[in-house]
């Protein structure tokens, strides 16, 4: 075993610190990695303040993993000692169910193994994330970084890209589409980017006449203020998809009604009871399909990673010293960040514990 320097909650109502432990010798299936970066994102700030009430302390947070090879497992065939690869939220599955063969991980029926917070299924330690120097995966689940990507904007790609790439993917996005996308935060803004490099007109919904010029900046054809009932009114029933990635309550109504017949309003950011009730009249009566939809298998996200490569979409980042992570936190509850925070592992080295 080796000992990982990582930054980890020790409880639900204390800062990020310092934390020390031990990672697994690489297994003959495994690839050791160096973290050069890892993205934040808001499911870290939910693991580390037991939202969701299933978190195990002390935890390092982190699935959008970036990093160096640094040794491989006599098994391994794909990678070598200073390759570039990612890892993202899954880092196992049971590989043997349906879903794990039709190479939709995610939905393995047995649950896919996280990145941090679940118990590995071999020797039922506890996985921990990305806030830290080093990491060990099964070669199945580790991603190659294709040349001249971004290393650093790579990194929420793992997540926030392939959240909003899979159900456009899924659902057949194309040229001749219009696509709308509600919110303009970290998965939003990707949202947008993949949208349009998959040929859909796009049009961003937001409730802030603020933040308008600064959506068509980010490349969306239309934006929606969806408070101006007048601008709602005026693209009823225009849209095939809705790519939903506001991750708090609200009314899907007004959003369903701008549907076309066969429209469909895909949720990607929502995972609290949908309130108000939703009116069935709004399905019924176009036959429009209310969806979801959850992160991407790896084979899926390898072909996002290229994909993106090809295109040059990257996520807009802020770059975090280690040691501002829980300032970067109160930030992000605030929805003041464009649009992800990366850190910069390296800055590690000068803040981890003695």
């Amino acid at each position: 075993m080796s000992q990982a320097s990582a930054y980890a909650a020790y409880s639900a109502d204390t800062p990020l610190a310092p934390f020390t432990f031990q990672r697994r010798e690489p297994r003959p299936d495994d690839v050791a990695i160096e973290i050069l970066y890892c993205g934040v994102c808001h499911s870290d700030l939910h693991f580390a303040r037991n939202d969701w009430g299933m978190t195990r302390y002390p935890i390092v947070p982190g699935h959008e993993i970036v990093g160096r090879v640094t040794a491989v497992g006599s098994e391994v065939t794909r990678f070598q000692a200073g390759d570039l690869v990612g890892v993202g939220c899954m880092v196992d599955s049971c590989r043997q169910c349906q879903a794990c063969r039709d190479g939709v991980e995610q939905f393995c029926l047995e649950g896919f193994t996280m990145t941090y917070g679940s118990d590995d299924r071999q020797d039922g330690t506890f996985t921990q994330g990305g806030y830290s120097d080093s990491i060990v995966v099964s070669e199945h689940f580790v991603l190659r970084m294709p040349e001249g990507i971004d290393l650093a904007s790579a990194a929420p790609i793992l997540c926030a890209g392939i959240t909003t790439y899979s159900p456009l993917k899924r659902h057949g996005v194309k040229a001749g589409h219009k696509v709308g996308v509600i919110g303009m935060g970290g998965l939003g803004h990707m949202g947008v980017k993949l949208a349009k490099a998959l040929g859909a007109e796009v049009t961003v919904f937001t409730r802030s006449a603020a933040k308008v010029d600064e959506t068509k900046r980010n490349g969306a054809d239309h934006v929606v203020v969806s408070t101006n009932a007048t601008q709602m009114e005026a693209v009823a029933e225009s849209f095939d998809f809705m790519l939903d990635t506001v991750p708090v309550q609200h009314d899907l109504n007004p959003y369903l009604a701008v549907l076309k017949y066969d429209g469909t309003h895909i949720l990607v950011g929502l995972l609290d009871p949908i309130e108000p009730t939703i009116e069935a009249f709004n399905l019924v009566f176009k036959r429009r399909v209310l969806a979801g939809s959850l992160i991407g298998g790896i084979e899926e996200t390898q072909e996002l990673l290229d994909f993106c490569a090809e295109h040059g979409i990257t996520c807009d980042v802020e770059m975090l010293d280690i040691k501002n992570i829980n300032e970067a936190y109160e930030r992000m509850e605030k929805g003041d960040v464009r649009y992800r925070f990366v850190i910069d592992m390296a800055t590690l080295k000068g803040n981890a514990a003695g």
